[in-house]
């Protein structure tokens, strides 16, 4: 069998179609990928409203079932007012008020609990058909593995809120939740993209580099919005391009507190200049990489798509300004969050696409239609 040319060829218009199993497999890890995404949305909601903090118990199980009676909503909003953030910020509050924040993080678990199922019982269905190779299984049980993970540390995240004098939950958990649910999305949106046929046209060893390396540092962006969030730091230095009439902040106030590392997670001044500095570096070099794949592979797929993540990675750091001028609304900082997962996606699709002609052997057979971001492949 000749590698080389199967490497580089078109696949045969009238070739055999990938088996249905594949496309099922695809089309499920898509659904998956839309409802981490969802998760994401449903999550920074409930922070945005306060409401992360209104179930004080982990109850994988029974806590699937809301409260049903005026006693059950009693003794959650009694257990509740034990909690520091009633104590000190929503002191008065009603049983009215309490049912919407409760409503939020209910909701929140209840979703993972929902895409626990869809995830397990399709795989097991998908094994025990044969759809799944080698590869692909050993992938699933590892973001199976990284999803119960999740759970668990959304857990770790609520009880540092629950602790004395706390109000909400450590900056640096969430930020590790937030970049977890990141982790499994790519991993979803890299393996459904991974079951195609190979591209037609390859891209050179700089360009793929490139395009894994700007997939990574959206990932970092990330995990720095994260903090952000935590830390409540889209709150300060409300101005652009300027933090208060600085370019760069005094050293003193970017490391005002001792020991000196814990700035990066607990000082609002250096934890939003970090993701300042992390934006405008990422949209320059997606516009850098644009450039070079336009350059390097004109008229491909690979080109396309790197213009594609230049041009999301633009739009969301004009959304992030807009969110800091703002002060952070709902509805912008919940769009900032939501839209960092399209960048993600994009970025994962154009990198596991862009790299697929050296690390895929040959495929017999024509592709499945492109979802998405895919259709910006020749292959589609």
């Amino acid at each position: 069998m000749v590698q080389s040319k199967a490497a580089t060829a078109p696949v045969h218009p009238n070739a055999e179609p990938l088996p249905a199993g594949r496309r099922g497999v695809r089309a499920w890890l898509y659904l998956l990928a839309f409802l981490v995404v969802c998760m994401v949305a449903v999550g920074g909601a409930t922070r945005l409203t306060g409401s992360g903090l209104s179930i004080t118990e982990w109850r994988p199980v029974t806590g699937a079932v809301p409260p049903l009676s005026a006693e059950a909503w009693a003794s959650e909003f009694d257990k509740y007012k034990g909690t520091p953030q009633y104590q000190i910020l929503n002191q008065g509050m009603g049983l009215a008020d309490f049912k919407v924040i409760y409503a939020w993080e209910w909701g929140h678990r209840m979703l993972g609990r929902i895409l626990g199922l869809i995830f397990f019982l399709p795989l097991i269905w998908f094994w025990w058909r044969g759809a799944l190779d080698r590869r692909l299984g050993a992938g699933l049980l590892a973001l199976g593995a990284l999803g119960g993970l999740q759970g668990a540390i959304g857990w770790i995240m609520v009880a540092s809120g629950l602790q004395p004098g706390m109000t909400a939950v450590a900056p640096l958990k969430l930020a590790l939740h937030l970049t977890t649910a990141s982790l499994i999305l790519a991993g979803l949106v890299w393996l459904a993209a991974d079951i195609r046929a190979r591209p037609a046209e390859p891209a050179s060893f700089g360009v793929k580099f490139t395009a894994r390396v700007l997939a990574g540092l959206v990932l970092v962006q990330i995990a720095l919005g994260g903090l952000v969030a935590g830390s409540k730091a889209g709150l300060v230095y409300n101005t652009w391009p300027r933090m208060n009439g600085d370019w760069v902040p005094p050293f003193a106030d970017l490391f005002a507190v001792t020991p000196w590392f814990e700035n990066f997670v607990d000082n609002v001044t250096l934890v939003q200049f970090d993701h300042r500095i992390g934006a405008y570096l990422l949209v320059a070099i997606a516009f850098l990489h644009a450039v070079h794949a336009t350059w390097r592979v004109p008229g491909t797929g690979a080109a396309r798509r790197a213009w594609g993540v230049a041009g999301l990675a633009l739009a969301q750091g004009v959304l992030g300004v807009v969110t800091l001028l703002l002060a952070v609304p709902l509805w912008a900082g919940l769009s900032h969050q939501v839209f960092a997962m399209a960048v993600l996606i994009m970025a994962t699709v154009h990198a596991r696409l862009t790299v697929a002609e050296q690390s895929l052997p040959a495929v017999v057979g024509t592709p499945s239609p492109a979802f998405g971001f895919e259709r910006m492949s020749p292959a589609s």
